[in-house]
């Protein structure tokens, strides 16, 4: 929840500046400034994502949108699970299901958030938390859905603390989530791209990627300044 349509033109503009990218790059506004950002980004290579959604259609919800709603203003992406949605607004694993399913429906690529806590890291609970959030979508769609989305690990002790995971740590949770996938099918685990998101900065951004199983970043606080985000984006070519 940041920005000013002044400080989204700009922000906008500076990663419009830097392309090409050797990356898939999209970006996930709030969702009043979606029609603004998608309008600045059309012809670019940058895609426009949103930050939640409600997983009904319509009806007597007041505050949410649905998945076609933000598609019509542009949207290809849409997070859902997002750590603080599960933290601060309550969101549970069949919600955050709810979500993923609806988006597959609208025609939009879901990105699955899945992570622990530090007190369930320190338990040594890490490998059963991200595999019964993962197993609580994978379980309800056919491997054709799965394959459609994207999953990204958000250990949640290093969201906006400045603490992250070293590149080891992350791989291994990585490598864990690709086994929980190849459980369900080789393919799925083989095609599915996993994102690392946890205070990615462009200081450790290439350590990172150079991790087999990791396939990119989700990007928070970083991605509020331009010249940082484009970093990181150029430091996907370490893959």
């Amino acid at each position: 929840m940041n920005g000013s349509r002044e400080s989204v033109a700009e922000l906008v503009a500076s990663l419009v500046e830097s392309q090409p990218f050797q990356c898939d790059t999209l970006v996930c506004p709030p969702s009043v400034f979606l029609q603004q950002v998608a309008e600045l980004l059309e012809g670019s290579s940058i895609a426009v994502g949103a930050q939640n959604i409600d997983p009904r259609k319509s009806g007597a919800y007041t505050g949410e949108v649905s998945a076609s709603m933000v598609k019509e203003f542009g949207c290809k992406y849409v997070l859902v699970g997002h750590s603080e949605r599960r933290t601060l607004f309550g969101e549970t694993d069949a919600a955050v299901a709810a979500k993923y399913g609806a988006a597959l429906e609208a025609g939009l690529t879901p990105i699955l958030c899945i992570g622990e806590t530090l007190e369930q890291r320190k338990a040594g609970d890490t490998r059963k938390v991200v595999s019964d959030q993962l197993g609580a979508v994978t379980r309800e769609l056919s491997i054709e859905e799965c394959v459609a989305g994207i999953v990204a690990y958000e250990p949640v002790w290093a969201i906006g603390t400045g603490e992250t995971a070293t590149p080891e740590q992350a791989g291994e949770v990585h490598g864990g989530i690709r086994a929980s996938l190849r459980e369900k099918d080789e393919e799925l685990a083989r095609e599915m791209r996993i994102l690392y998101g946890g205070s990615v900065n462009p200081t450790n951004a290439e350590g990172l990627m150079k991790e087999i199983d990791i396939d990119g970043a989700l990007v928070g606080g970083a991605s509020l300044v331009a010249n940082d985000f484009v970093a990181i984006c150029k430091a996907t070519e370490a893959k």
